[in-house]
């Protein structure tokens, strides 16, 4: 006699999990065969749970060209991963691979100097309208030398970040507002539904706290004190920045958030600029993934302002470990000194602050770089804006099947990244999770997590069909399997 029939999402969940392992055996091989020794995040996958256990192992890819990766398995995928956004121009492209390829036969000497790394440097500062630039290796390293030279340039301790945001994996960068805090905007957001408690809304609304605490085991509690963390594109975030002037050494955006692609606040952003112009502190602007996507100079140019700092990562590097901190001379200054000539008496006029890294202007980092960054220059904004126009149009047509079925989705993209409108959307955790498994099973590349990715120059209209196809089959399952 059979037992009774598993509920629709159980059943759904193992018949995914069944066929994930069908399909990427040799990646699930790699995981169990070195878990022991190597202590690896993306192991986990997803947040690990007994019924999803047996498919928490990443994709091993094997190789990569243009807008394809093939895993060990000989699967081929189209990405939109991209290198967590940094293929502009696809995988491997021609022209940088050329460059490596000579640098390697030259050698790569690590502690002198390379002989690009001014014209890097000019590149970078005539895209971006930076006036004066150096160089990292990581985004983490990047905003927490921009940090540093905010706070040795302005004598103040603070730092202002907005929630959703994410600057990376140090300590100042992971915090986030107290628990309390959440809770107190959802209940707003409920009353400011009712026209009679609109008032008592408006009311809790102006009584929102500004207080960081860690968001993760390990993260220093003293830290905090030094971390604002306030609500993004929300008028009450100037008024607060306005009061603790004195004390901010920097405010740190993320332009358009990568967790919440749908919140493009220009007019924001204006008055943050010039609320920082008066009191000082300075505007930093992280632009890891909208630096040279959306456009030649980054978010900045597109919304049309300039902020003091500005660190970029990804695509500046043409896929080589690179980060880049650039802004204006009254900050940047703090790296040098300041610039200064042969043949006379001038000589540095400011002090400085302690910046260093062995791999910093690494030469294949560099050489990469500079054939990234020349092709960006000579292209000029129509790379970009066809691009985006693509994006839009792939959003489009996401979004057209998500209302056709009547799925409770909506996309959105910032330039050529394109995600999960979260806050238009009725996705659970789950769900959001097992998209990308979905994905994977037909063929195209998403990490574990992530509900939109990346296009590249080498996406055309068949790769752009795969897409559309997979995501609307995906989406399909998921609310058939009772998961939507």
């Amino acid at each position: 006699m059979n037992g009774p029939a598993l509920p629709t999402p159980e059943r759904h969940l193992l018949e995914l999990v069944a066929a994930y392992n069908a399909k990427t055996p040799g990646s699930k091989r790699l995981a169990a065969q070195y878990r022991g020794v190597f202590a690896d995040k993306s192991s986990i996958g997803m947040r690990f749970a007994p019924e999803t256990k047996e498919i928490c192992y990443p994709l091993a890819v094997d190789r990569a060209a243009g807008a394809y990766l093939w895993d060990v398995d000989g699967h081929r995928y189209t990405d939109i991963l991209l290198g967590l956004g940094l293929n502009l121009f696809g995988h491997n492209p021609a022209f940088v691979r050329e460059a490596l390829t000579a640098q390697l036969e030259r050698g790569f000497a690590i502690g002198a100097q390379h002989p690009l790394v001014g014209e890097v440097a000019t590149l970078v500062s005539e895209l971006t309208g930076a006036e004066r630039v150096c160089f990292s290796n990581t985004g983490t390293e990047a905003v927490m030398t921009a940090i540093r030279i905010a706070r040795a340039a302005t004598g103040r301790p603070c730092i202002v970040t907005f929630t959703h945001s994410y600057h990376g994996h140090h300590d100042a960068a992971l915090m986030r507002a107290p628990v309390a805090e959440y809770a107190r905007k959802r209940i707003v957001e409920r009353l400011a539904g009712r026209p009679l408690l609109r008032p008592v809304a408006a009311l809790l609304g102006r009584m929102g706290s500004s207080r960081a605490v860690p968001a993760f085991p390990g993260v220093s509690a003293a830290a905090a004190r030094e971390v604002i963390v306030l609500e993004y594109g929300h008028p009450r975030s100037l008024d607060v920045i306005r009061a603790r002037a004195k004390d901010i050494a920097a405010v740190l955006v993320e332009p358009v958030q990568s967790r919440a692609t749908e919140l493009q606040p220009r007019a924001f952003l204006h008055e943050l600029r010039a609320l920082t112009q008066r009191t000082g502190s300075a505007l930093v602007f992280d632009e890891m993934v909208t630096g040279f996507r959306v456009h030649p100079g980054g978010a900045a140019a597109h919304f049309g302002l300039r902020p003091d700092l500005a660190t970029y990562s990804k695509i500046a590097g043409g896929g080589m470990p690179l980060s880049v901190i650039a802004g204006s001379a009254r900050f940047m200054d703090r790296i040098d000194g300041g610039p200064w000539q042969y043949g006379d008496d001038s000589a540095p006029r400011t002090p400085t602050t302690f910046f260093a890294g062995t791999f910093t202007k690494h030469p294949l980092s560099l050489v990469a770089a500079h054939a990234l960054l020349s092709r960006v220059k000579a292209e000029g904004p129509a790379l970009q804006a066809g691009l985006n126009d693509r994006t839009q149009a792939l959003v489009a047509r996401i979004n057209g099947f998500c209302r056709q079925q009547d799925l409770p989705l909506e996309f959105t993209h910032f330039g050529s990244f394109f995600a999960l409108a979260a806050s238009r959307s009725r996705i659970g955790e789950r769900a959001r999770q097992l998209l990308a498994y979905h994905l994977l099973l037909r063929g195209v590349h998403l990490r574990v997590g992530d509900a939109g990715g990346f296009l590249s120059i080498e996406h055309g209209d068949a790769e752009l069909d795969h897409i559309v196809t997979a995501f609307s089959n995906s989406l399909a399952a998921l609310r058939d399997g009772g998961l939507l």
